[in-house]
């Protein structure tokens, strides 16, 4: 049976150590034949805030008051960290904007940007540089080995519950205290 990871969140097992991954919890984008792609929704940049991409970008400047533009950007991943990547639900589509699930788009272009003032802003809005990428069966074989644990996507989780908690809370969703993790287990 093929597991269909698209529209899930991929939560690091605590034995993780590498820094890009250790307590991270990764929206899933793209599952399928060929690999797998994600997007890290808990590691903000340090002083670094949507704000700072649309006045680098020279987007016009802001005069309403957008709570959306001082969410911190997010470190999406180790793979083309210079190239951005915005979660958000909307009714819109972009000009770059692939459906990951019936409520959720990720979108690479200016426009979406260019939209965060107007009637068309989208609801909920995540940036981040970069993302993580598997080969194809890769994630699987990393599943297998109790690296991840996996659990449907939360709109809640990916846009209201602040990033320090994110990890937690989504292993909550499963009945999982992060606390009470231990590395010592098996394959059933």
């Amino acid at each position: 049976m093929k597991l269909i990871l698209q529209n899930h969140f991929l939560i690091a097992m605590p034995g993780i150590e590498d820094p890009f991954f250790k307590k991270s919890v990764i929206y899933i984008c793209k599952h399928d034949s060929n690999g797998t792609m994600g997007i890290i929704i808990n590691k903000p940049i340090e002083n670094l805030k949507i704000k700072d991409i649309l006045k680098k970008l020279k987007i016009k400047d802001f005069k309403k008051k957008n709570k959306e533009i001082n969410k911190p950007v997010i470190l999406g991943g180790p793979q083309s960290g210079d190239r951005g990547f915005i979660l958000h639900s909307s009714k819109k589509k972009f000009s770059t904007s692939i459906k990951v699930s019936k409520n959720m788009l990720i979108t690479t272009s200016r426009d979406i940007l260019e939209s965060i003032e107007s009637l068309e802003d989208p609801e909920n809005i995540l940036v981040a540089l970069g993302y993580c990428s598997w080969k194809k069966n890769q994630l699987e074989n990393e599943l297998l080995e109790n690296t991840w644990i996996i659990t449907p996507a939360s709109n809640y989780i990916l846009f209201k519950v602040p990033m320090k908690n994110r990890w937690t809370e989504a292993a909550k969703t499963l009945g999982i205290d992060t606390k009470k993790i231990t590395m010592n287990f098996g394959n059933a």
